[in-house]
């Protein structure tokens, strides 16, 4: 009997999540890659099933990933230090160097092969190819004192996003490939530019107009001013929370992304603790969610 109820509780779940691949099916989703969930053995592996298992059911998604704590290793294997100013690092021609064969090479070919052990399609690419992610230099504006003008801070080659050529990606898709994107652009003059992926992330679902975007992070999601998780919330909610301050530190930056992935056409963004096994089905699959939600 014992075995007899544990299935049904299988198949329970099963149907809960009927209606979620029925709303999902032949949608984009723009998963961001990153933090612990990138490091620890065992949730590489729950990520590369996860994504296959939405590639299977009819969803395409799309995984854009980062790779901050790999670039920084190393860098000190090269005997390079890691500088940053409000949070970003400073790229010099050598660290770019650095940057993009840990981005472009091995974490992007990493993703792709344990997609592909599984039994997927996945395709690397940076921005580079294709021309897919057009970027030009970033440059950092600091308050200094009241009533002067701004210092502009010179980060190297750090770039922000002019262009997703999405073509590239709608066309993998239709023939059943998984794109994995690393968060590299390229300028006007061919040079390589280093972009945060959760910026990436936003950009490529705003230019695919999808269904949802997720970037997986190593906390349970936005928190409210008791530091209890919030559900969902409204871009107004959000705008106020950051108002308030409430939303601050590391958090600010993705609640600012997921915004303006809604404006530019994503239908909902998602903050989710990807250090949870199987984090994106249960936020995709499930009435209760496990992360933040916001909608418009």
């Amino acid at each position: 009997m014992d075995n007899i109820k544990k299935s049904m509780e299988r198949a329970d779940i099963l149907i809960e999540a009927l209606p979620y691949i029925q709303r999902f099916y032949n949608k984009t989703i723009v998963i961001k890659y990153g933090g612990h969930a990138m490091q620890d053995d065992e949730l590489k592996e729950s990520f590369a099933r996860d994504v296959l298992m939405m590639k299977y059911i009819g969803i395409n998604p799309v995984v854009v990933h980062g790779g901050g704590p790999q670039i920084g290793t190393y860098l000190k294997k090269f005997g390079k230090e890691s500088k940053f100013i409000q949070g970003m690092r400073v790229t010099d021609e050598e660290t770019m160097n650095i940057v993009e064969m840990v981005l472009a090479g091995l974490i992007n070919k990493e993703i792709v092969g344990l997609i592909n052990r599984h039994g997927g399609k996945a395709v690397g690419l940076s921005g580079k190819d294709g021309n897919l992610i057009e970027a030009e230099k970033y440059f950092l504006s600091e308050e200094k004192a009241k009533d002067t003008p701004p210092e502009i801070i010179d980060l190297g080659l750090v770039g922000k996003v002019k262009k997703i050529n999405a073509t590239l990606i709608t066309c993998l898709e239709k023939e059943g490939f998984i794109p994995v994107i690393a968060p590299t652009g390229v300028g006007e003059g061919g040079e390589t530019f280093n972009i945060n992926a959760d910026i990436v992330a936003g950009e490529v679902a705003s230019a695919l107009k999808a269904e949802k975007m997720i970037l997986l992070t190593d906390v349970e999601g936005v928190l409210d001013e008791n530091k209890k998780l919030i559900n969902t919330m409204s871009n107004q909610e959000a705008l106020r929370m950051i108002e308030k301050g409430i939303v601050e530190g590391g958090m600010f930056p993705k609640v600012k992304c997921c915004l303006k992935a809604l404006r530019g056409g994503v239908r909902k963004a998602h903050i989710v603790d990807g250090r949870l096994k199987h984090a994106i089905l249960l936020e995709m699959f499930t009435d209760s969610g496990i992360g933040t939600e916001i909608v418009l």
